[in-house]
């Protein structure tokens, strides 16, 4: 009897090639599917709701796979977290419906992206933040940002070379938190992401905090719908993908 499972995954990205699969190269999804072969005794094609890329973690992926077992969602959970590497943790593991697809079915996402905003670099958490030294204009981050709430065409802040035609999405909430030791976490939701989409937001926002463009000429980049217009690719450290609905 085939069932379907659905996992809820932490992982630390910095050692594999992103999440999906790739020949001669450690990923997410490759490594999680060799422990539940070991357990289920047969191959399996694990679904992810999407792909993160090389060095990208994550607080809450979301995938599912269909098996023929008796093994149950307990079994599964604590059979996969016992033969998994330390830097993947599966979650919650759960039986649904045969439909559940974690790709097809994600209604949004929300990622967070890190930034120390000091002098002096974290030896405990560089390899999850990006380390800007220049002081930023906080303020003036604050306020290029809501320009992006709501629906609109993300072109400019989508990877070059991306071949989706449509650049449209909904942002549904936006905003970033900065603390006094310098730390900074930028969040954004959206019902989907473009290719670099979050990185290339955060590294056009850095540009805002050290007062290379304003908050003006922020707005008219997004409206400009040209990746030219827009800041740097944010390295891919700092960016957590933090949860997935449904």
């Amino acid at each position: 009897m085939h069932k379907n499972f659905k996992l809820i995954i932490e992982y630390d990205g910095t050692d594999y090639h992103g999440w999906q699969r790739q020949k001669g190269v450690a990923t997410v999804q490759e490594t999680i599917e060799s422990a539940i072969k070991i357990m289920a005794g047969q191959p399996v094609t694990l679904i992810g709701s999407g792909r993160t890329d090389a060095g990208v973690h994550s607080l809450g992926q979301v995938a599912n796979f269909k098996v023929a077992t008796k093994l149950t969602p307990l079994v599964f959970k604590k059979g996969l977290n016992s033969l998994l590497p330390p830097d993947i943790v599966i979650k919650d593991v759960e039986q649904v419906s045969d439909y559940f697809h974690a790709r097809y079915d994600c209604k949004g996402k929300c990622y967070q992206y890190h930034i120390l905003n000091r002098e002096i670099p974290s030896t405990i958490h560089r390899r999850f933040e990006w380390h800007i030294r220049r002081p930023f204009m906080i303020e003036a981050m604050r306020d290029a940002l809501p320009c992006l709430k709501g629906e609109h065409d993300f072109s400019a802040f989508e990877a070059a070379g991306s071949d989706r035609k449509n650049a449209v999405r909904i942002v549904s909430d936006i905003g970033f938190d900065a603390h006094k030791d310098g730390k900074l976490v930028f969040s954004i939701s959206a019902n989907g992401f473009l290719r670099h989409m979050a990185r290339n937001i955060v590294g056009t926002l850095v540009d805002v905090g050290i007062g290379r463009i304003t908050p003006k000429e922020f707005n008219e980049i997004l409206l400009s719908k040209n990746r030219a217009n827009a800041g740097a690719t944010a390295p891919p450290n700092g960016l957590f993908l933090v949860n997935v609905w449904y």
